[in-house]
């Protein structure tokens, strides 16, 4: 049975709420406005970028290490994380849910619907900001489906290892470089022999909320694009948010050979020695 991730608010409900850490990725004025009752803002979860060098890794559990200690998560609780809408911060909660599986942490959700659907079921809300009270986060890192940029460079001539780029068209076809701006990185194109499904490809719209498409839709796109359940899958994107968006709907769809290229188009782009294919696409774009 695939890990349960996706949490509706009757759900949440229903667990003891002195075991609920929620976790509001949006921007600190976002936040100030209105949240869950209880919430911890941490829009660092988006906006991070990271490295996959020794250096870039232990950055990332020090930053990490840090912030979560700071939003009271100890071993014994449920964090539950949550953005407006699965596709509104480019998946910046599956961002976080995925940092947080990194780091070791057992027990995580993802709020389904996120905070518009919160709101829309009329669940309570506040703009109040409480106290919280500091535990140390206890990290065990789970290597297993972090990817670094040595790892993607072995996959390149790999025959059992699908590079799988989810980033938005413009960036596949290389017209852009990020979704920060065309040229924000120094490199257009793609890492050599990647697969491309863009990400939204996974969602679906159910009344202006977004959710992921079944299981069975899933298996049926990848396997389009010749992956499978069984296939060892490395995705990238620009920084691991769009990433660990698709990586949420695939290992819920059975797919468990998965792991995220963090540091992404981000890191492999800036260093000059990594090859890409940055040949145009001619494909149209909306």
């Amino acid at each position: 049975m695939s890990e349960k991730i996706l949490y509706t608010s009757d759900e949440i409900k229903a667990i003891n709420n002195q075991n609920v850490v929620f976790i509001d990725i949006r921007d600190k004025e976002d936040f100030e406005k209105s949240h869950i009752p209880g919430a911890t803002n941490i829009s660092e979860i988006f906006y991070f970028l990271s490295k996959s060098t020794d250096d870039g890794l232990d950055e990332l559990k020090s930053v990490y290490t840090e912030l979560f200690s700071k939003a009271g998560i100890s071993s014994d609780k449920m964090v539950i994380i949550y953005e407006d809408n699965l596709n509104t911060r480019y998946g910046a909660s599956c961002r976080g849910f995925w940092l947080l599986k990194y780091l070791g942490h057992q027990h995580i959700g993802i709020l389904e619907g996120g905070y518009s659907q919160w709101k829309k079921m009329g669940n309570p809300t506040t703009s109040d900001i409480e106290n919280v009270i500091r535990c140390d986060f206890v990290v065990n890192i789970n290597s297993s489906i972090m990817a670094t940029k040595n790892t993607v460079l072995k996959a390149i001539d790999s025959d059992s290892t699908t590079l799988l780029d989810n980033r938005d068209k413009t960036e596949w076809i290389g017209k852009s470089s990020s979704p920060y701006g065309i040229d924000f990185a120094p490199r257009k194109g793609r890492i050599p022999g990647a697969i491309w499904i863009e990400w939204y490809e996974f969602m679906r719209d159910n009344d202006n909320i977004a959710t992921f498409k079944s299981n069975e839709e899933i298996k049926y796109l990848c396997a389009q694009k010749g992956i499978y359940t069984d296939s060892e899958i490395i995705i990238y994107c620009f920084k691991g948010a769009r990433a660990s968006n698709t990586y949420v709907a695939m290992h819920q769809a059975g797919f468990h050979n998965l792991k995220v290229y963090f540091g992404s188009w981000n890191e492999w782009s800036r260093d000059v020695t990594l090859p890409i294919d940055s040949k145009e696409i001619e494909l149209s774009v909306p």
